[in-house]
């Protein structure tokens, strides 16, 4: 009878989920933790109370990815997707944060305004899936798997920017190609369930050689509380401010079209296609999860592309291992001790993993775009090559757009967002929305019948 359940709903003995679902989190651990760290330093909060903001993100994540992957009503995508507080919030957010009417409190009123609007506007925007045939929905994947190479790169080189201490160091870059060594041995030669923890053991190697060259401090774990109580409004009460709750209603627009892209390239890695029906539900959870987020001392929830990676990588497809993974990080936010043991993992040992998994979602996207039609559509080509132009432009000139509005910035400032905007114009220029709408059917019932 198990053979006839497709490996996205297979659940996997307790311990293989548990130790998978670990995996997932040291994967999106940083960039998880990164914006509550960011917002509470640009607030000047005490080390306690950006130390709740941290526990109430991971409890937050915990909760919102359990929803999305194992579906609850109407809400839950019910793919191996892991959820986490998204980057394209930070510029706004960093805009209130330093304006004394607004804070805190008045962050916090935006994004639970976003949250609402987004559960508003959830049904709409996933009517838009018949705009995505495998042309838009390829180019938006390769775009994506390029964007998070960027940070890939700059974790091996030991911090997430240039101008940062220590970045490109020769140890940092020696212990991520050990790292990423030893992922590609187990790869080749590991044998069952070691295949499917490969990036995992890969990480604890690279760990025992930082400890082992003295790169690793554990301070942090020391000054840990024990044990940390989340509550919704526990460092603010909402207030609500018109001009904020319209920049986070747009950053929400901005989440749902990344968001869109992340469902496709699961859906893809895991042959379960994404129809309306799905979209709508990830999408709806996209909402929720920002509601939830606002109430208990948080910020914007969209799913994690770095876990899409790790998906690619390791073959397993069960959303349960992803819940597991939810349950950890759940755990990690009422236990601030164990969360501090999970920062004391070097950006530079997760550095060698990551070239690994993104390099895996770009190669997802090149796999789609293999199967499109651009001998006797030409117009195809140009769709991707200026899409992937557009996609570009932050990545490449981070300056670009600096002249123009700063209110732009979430839309601008994303690689993925700008290359999805123009594929699907594109391709409704060149191709007609009716022949989009067309190939994306068509593909959906070669995809069912595979």
């Amino acid at each position: 009878m198990s053979d006839h359940i497709h490996p996205v709903d297979q659940q996997l003995p307790l311990g293989r989920m548990a130790t998978l679902g670990l995996q997932h989190v040291l994967v999106m651990y940083a960039g998880a933790v990164a914006v509550p760290l960011i917002i509470g330093r640009a607030l000047k909060l005490p080390p306690d109370q950006v130390g709740i903001l941290v526990n109430a993100d991971l409890f937050a994540c915990g909760i919102v990815t359990l929803i999305q992957c194992i579906g609850f009503g109407p809400f839950g995508i019910r793919l191996p997707v892991m959820m986490g507080v998204t980057f394209a919030s930070v510029s706004p957010m960093l805009a209130m944060a330093a304006n004394p009417a607004i804070g805190l409190g008045g962050i916090y009123g935006a994004v639970i305004i976003s949250g609402i609007f987004g559960l508003l506007v959830a049904p709409f925007v996933s009517r838009m899936l018949a705009f995505f045939p495998p042309v838009v929905t390829g180019t938006i994947i390769l775009v994506i798997g390029i964007s998070l190479m960027r940070i890939g790169v700059n974790w091996a080189a030991g911090a997430p920017a240039p101008n940062l201490p220590g970045y490109g160091d020769p140890l940092h870059l020696s212990v991520a190609a050990f790292t990423l060594i030893v992922i590609l041995a187990l790869m080749r030669y590991g044998k069952g369930f070691v295949t499917n923890i490969a990036v995992l053991l890969g990480t604890v190697a690279g760990f025992a050689v930082a400890f082992a060259l003295g790169k690793v401090n554990f301070d942090v774990v020391g000054k840990a509380e024990p044990f940390g109580l989340v509550y919704p409004f526990q460092l603010a009460a909402p207030t609500f401010d018109l001009f904020a709750a319209i920049s986070m209603c747009l950053v929400m627009l901005v989440v749902m079209v990344e968001s869109t892209g992340m469902f496709l390239a699961v859906g893809e890695m895991t042959d379960r296609p994404v129809h309306e029906a799905d979209l709508k539900r990830g999408l709806l959870t996209d909402g929720l999860g920002t509601l939830i987020g606002g109430i208990f001392n948080t910020f914007p929830y969209t799913s994690f592309s770095q876990n899409v990676g790790l998906v690619g990588v390791t073959g397993v497809r069960s959303r349960f291992v992803t819940a597991a993974g939810g349950v950890i990080l759940l755990a990690l936010g009422l236990i601030p001790k164990l969360g501090a043991v999970m920062t004391a993992v070097p950006v530079f040992v997760l550095g060698g993993a990551g070239i690994v998994m993104f390099g895996m979602v770009a190669a997802t996207g090149v796999r789609i775009l293999s199967n499109v039609d651009f001998k006797s559509n030409r117009f195809n080509l140009y769709i991707v090559a200026i899409s992937i132009g557009f996609g570009l432009i932050p990545l490449v000139a981070p300056a670009f757009f600096s002249k123009l509005p700063k209110d732009l910035e979430p839309i601008l400032n994303s690689g993925i967002v700008l290359a999805s905007i123009a594929a699907v114009i594109l391709n409704a220029w060149f191709n007609g929305a009716s022949g989009s709408a067309k190939d994306a059917a068509n593909s959906a019932s070669a995809s069912d019948h595979a």
